[in-house]
């Protein structure tokens, strides 16, 4: 399985934003969508606030590939679905918290509903 390099987890982590494009069956990628990204040890994940029945969210469930861009770093990518695991699903709360803490209360509450810890994603590279 290939992993991220320190220089992209670093960019990628560090960025405000991420674009985030699925690949349909064809092979073609669906339109971007800008989402959060956060990093927790050598990790980076996203998550869908409107939950798992978001249309970007079922677009990367299709082939579980996509493309991603941030930080200056594009990459393609292998999305796979997070278990409801209380530790990870902790780290990636408190990453949230930290990372986007200048955020009203209220919006960085979306990205730590249950609703969205259900739709949440690890972005492995691909080779």
């Amino acid at each position: 399985m290939t992993t991220w390099t320190s220089d992209e987890l670093t960019k990628i982590g560090t960025a405000e934003e991420l674009e985030i494009a699925s690949r349909r069956d064809d092979g073609t990628l669906r339109k971007s969508t800008t989402i959060w990204v956060v990093r927790v040890e050598n990790d980076l994940y996203v998550r869908s606030v409107n939950g798992r029945e978001s249309a970007w969210f079922r677009g990367t469930q299709v082939r579980h590939e996509g493309h991603i861009q941030a930080g200056g770093i594009d990459k393609d990518v292998t999305f796979v679905d997070v278990d409801t695991d209380p530790n990870i699903t902790d780290q990636i709360d408190a990453a949230y918290r930290i990372k986007y803490r200048r955020y009203a209360a209220n919006i960085i509450g979306s990205t730590l509903s249950p609703k969205a810890q259900s739709a949440t994603i690890k972005l492995v590279p691909r080779a």
